[in-house]
Protein backbone atom coordinates (compact mmCIF):
# COMPACT_ATOMS: atom_id res chain seq x y z
CA UNK A 1 0.00 0.00 0.00
CA UNK A 2 1.44 3.37 -1.03
CA UNK A 3 1.20 5.88 1.81
CA UNK A 4 0.55 8.90 -0.45
CA UNK A 5 -1.51 7.23 -3.20
CA UNK A 6 -4.93 8.71 -3.99
CA UNK A 7 -6.36 5.37 -5.08
CA UNK A 8 -7.22 3.34 -2.02
CA UNK A 9 -7.88 -0.36 -1.68
CA UNK A 10 -10.88 -1.41 0.39
CA UNK A 11 -8.41 -2.02 3.23
CA UNK A 12 -6.93 1.47 2.74
CA UNK A 13 -10.40 2.99 2.89
CA UNK A 14 -11.10 1.03 6.08
CA UNK A 15 -7.79 2.13 7.61
CA UNK A 16 -8.53 5.78 6.76
CA UNK A 17 -11.98 5.53 8.37
CA UNK A 18 -10.61 3.67 11.39
CA UNK A 19 -7.85 6.27 11.82
CA UNK A 20 -10.31 9.16 11.86
CA UNK A 21 -12.78 7.34 14.08
CA UNK A 22 -9.94 6.64 16.53
CA UNK A 23 -8.86 10.30 16.38
CA UNK A 24 -12.43 11.41 17.12
CA UNK A 25 -12.72 9.03 20.06
CA UNK A 26 -9.30 10.01 21.46
CA UNK A 27 -9.96 13.74 21.12
CA UNK A 28 -13.40 13.29 22.72
CA UNK A 29 -11.93 11.31 25.61
CA UNK A 30 -9.16 13.85 26.12
CA UNK A 31 -11.65 16.72 26.13
CA UNK A 32 -14.05 14.94 28.49
CA UNK A 33 -11.29 13.99 30.92
CA UNK A 34 -9.37 17.27 30.87
CA UNK A 35 -12.07 19.92 30.59
CA UNK A 36 -13.26 21.51 33.82
CA UNK A 37 -17.04 21.18 34.20
CA UNK A 38 -17.56 24.95 34.22
CA UNK A 39 -16.09 25.19 30.66
CA UNK A 40 -18.02 22.35 29.02
CA UNK A 41 -20.53 24.63 27.30
CA UNK A 42 -17.75 26.81 25.92
CA UNK A 43 -15.79 23.75 24.78
CA UNK A 44 -18.90 22.38 23.07
CA UNK A 45 -19.14 25.68 21.17
CA UNK A 46 -15.56 25.13 19.93
CA UNK A 47 -16.53 21.69 18.63
CA UNK A 48 -19.59 23.17 16.88
CA UNK A 49 -17.36 25.92 15.45
CA UNK A 50 -15.06 23.20 14.11
CA UNK A 51 -18.02 21.50 12.41
CA UNK A 52 -19.04 24.81 10.81
CA UNK A 53 -15.46 25.46 9.75
CA UNK A 54 -15.36 21.99 8.20
CA UNK A 55 -18.57 22.57 6.25
CA UNK A 56 -17.11 25.70 4.65
CA UNK A 57 -13.75 23.96 4.09
CA UNK A 58 -15.51 21.04 2.38
CA UNK A 59 -17.25 23.43 0.00
CA UNK A 60 -14.21 25.65 -0.66
CA UNK A 61 -11.78 22.75 -1.11
CA UNK A 62 -14.13 21.02 -3.52
CA UNK A 63 -15.08 24.12 -5.51
CA UNK A 64 -11.73 25.92 -5.60
CA UNK A 65 -8.91 23.45 -5.00
CA UNK A 66 -10.33 20.29 -6.59
CA UNK A 67 -11.98 22.00 -9.56
CA UNK A 68 -9.58 24.85 -10.35
CA UNK A 69 -6.03 24.25 -9.07
CA UNK A 70 -3.61 21.81 -10.72
CA UNK A 71 -2.48 19.13 -9.93
CA UNK A 72 -5.51 18.66 -7.62
CA UNK A 73 -7.95 19.41 -10.45
CA UNK A 74 -6.46 16.66 -12.61
CA UNK A 75 -6.55 14.18 -9.72
CA UNK A 76 -10.17 15.08 -8.97
CA UNK A 77 -11.13 14.73 -12.64
CA UNK A 78 -10.15 11.10 -12.24
CA UNK A 79 -12.88 10.78 -9.60
CA UNK A 80 -15.38 12.28 -12.05
CA UNK A 81 -14.27 9.79 -14.71
CA UNK A 82 -14.34 6.83 -12.29
CA UNK A 83 -16.93 7.64 -9.60
CA UNK A 84 -16.90 4.05 -8.30
CA UNK A 85 -13.11 3.99 -7.80
CA UNK A 86 -11.87 4.36 -4.23
CA UNK A 87 -10.04 7.66 -4.74
CA UNK A 88 -9.36 9.77 -1.66
CA UNK A 89 -6.87 12.08 -0.02
CA UNK A 90 -4.08 10.01 1.54
CA UNK A 91 -4.60 9.70 5.30
CA UNK A 92 -1.11 10.97 6.09
CA UNK A 93 -1.69 14.11 4.02
CA UNK A 94 -5.19 14.87 5.36
CA UNK A 95 -4.03 14.34 8.97
CA UNK A 96 -0.99 16.58 8.43
CA UNK A 97 -3.21 19.31 6.96
CA UNK A 98 -5.65 19.13 9.88
CA UNK A 99 -2.78 19.35 12.37
CA UNK A 100 -0.97 22.17 10.51
CA UNK A 101 -3.97 24.32 9.58
CA UNK A 102 -6.47 23.60 12.37
CA UNK A 103 -4.96 22.17 15.55
CA UNK A 104 -1.71 24.17 15.69
CA UNK A 105 -3.17 27.60 14.86
CA UNK A 106 -6.18 27.11 17.19
CA UNK A 107 -3.91 25.94 20.00
CA UNK A 108 -1.33 28.67 19.49
CA UNK A 109 -3.94 31.44 19.17
CA UNK A 110 -6.04 30.06 22.03
CA UNK A 111 -5.07 27.11 24.17
CA UNK A 112 -5.05 23.30 24.07
CA UNK A 113 -8.77 23.05 24.93
CA UNK A 114 -9.71 25.37 22.06
CA UNK A 115 -7.34 23.54 19.69
CA UNK A 116 -8.73 20.14 20.62
CA UNK A 117 -12.36 21.32 20.47
CA UNK A 118 -12.08 22.92 17.02
CA UNK A 119 -9.98 19.99 15.76
CA UNK A 120 -12.59 17.53 17.03
CA UNK A 121 -15.28 19.41 15.09
CA UNK A 122 -13.24 19.58 11.88
CA UNK A 123 -12.17 15.94 12.16
CA UNK A 124 -15.75 14.79 12.82
CA UNK A 125 -16.89 16.76 9.76
CA UNK A 126 -14.13 15.25 7.64
CA UNK A 127 -15.02 11.75 8.83
CA UNK A 128 -18.72 12.37 8.08
CA UNK A 129 -17.77 13.66 4.62
CA UNK A 130 -15.83 10.44 3.93
CA UNK A 131 -18.70 8.24 5.08
CA UNK A 132 -21.33 10.19 3.14
CA UNK A 133 -19.21 10.41 -0.01
CA UNK A 134 -18.59 6.68 0.08
CA UNK A 135 -22.30 6.04 0.70
CA UNK A 136 -23.51 8.20 -2.21
CA UNK A 137 -21.26 6.27 -4.58
CA UNK A 138 -21.48 2.76 -3.14
CA UNK A 139 -24.35 2.50 -0.66
CA UNK A 140 -27.89 1.24 -0.85
CA UNK A 141 -30.09 2.94 1.68
CA UNK A 142 -33.57 4.19 2.41
CA UNK A 143 -32.66 7.33 4.32
CA UNK A 144 -34.35 10.31 2.65
CA UNK A 145 -31.38 12.50 3.54
CA UNK A 146 -28.85 10.12 1.94
CA UNK A 147 -31.04 9.70 -1.14
CA UNK A 148 -31.08 13.50 -1.45
CA UNK A 149 -27.30 13.68 -0.95
CA UNK A 150 -26.85 11.02 -3.66
CA UNK A 151 -29.09 12.94 -6.07
CA UNK A 152 -27.28 16.24 -5.43
CA UNK A 153 -23.88 14.61 -5.83
CA UNK A 154 -24.97 12.86 -9.02
CA UNK A 155 -25.99 16.26 -10.36
CA UNK A 156 -22.52 17.53 -9.44
CA UNK A 157 -20.93 14.75 -11.48
CA UNK A 158 -23.15 15.69 -14.42
CA UNK A 159 -22.80 19.47 -13.92
CA UNK A 160 -19.37 19.95 -12.28
CA UNK A 161 -19.89 23.68 -11.59
CA UNK A 162 -22.67 22.96 -9.09
CA UNK A 163 -23.41 21.13 -5.82
CA UNK A 164 -19.95 21.21 -4.27
CA UNK A 165 -21.24 20.35 -0.80
CA UNK A 166 -21.28 16.60 -0.23
CA UNK A 167 -22.61 16.52 3.33
CA UNK A 168 -24.77 19.64 3.13
CA UNK A 169 -25.97 22.21 0.63
CA UNK A 170 -25.98 25.39 2.73
CA UNK A 171 -22.86 26.84 1.09
CA UNK A 172 -24.16 25.96 -2.38
CA UNK A 173 -27.28 27.98 -1.55
CA UNK A 174 -25.28 30.88 -0.13
CA UNK A 175 -22.85 31.00 -3.07
CA UNK A 176 -25.59 30.19 -5.63
CA UNK A 177 -24.02 26.98 -6.93
CA UNK A 178 -26.90 24.70 -5.92
CA UNK A 179 -28.57 22.74 -8.72
CA UNK A 180 -31.71 20.87 -7.75
CA UNK A 181 -32.65 19.35 -11.08
CA UNK A 182 -31.81 19.06 -14.76
CA UNK A 183 -33.04 22.34 -16.24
Amino acid sequence: MKVLAIEHSRIGYFIDSAFYLAAILLLSAFILLSTPAHTWFETTLYVVAGLLIWSLLEYAMHRIVLHRIDPFRRLHEEHHRQPQALLATPTLLSAALIIAFVFLPATLLGNLRIGCGITLGVTTGYFAFGVVHYAVHHGRFRSTWLVQRRRFHALHHRFPDSNFGVTMSIWDRIFRTEKTGIN
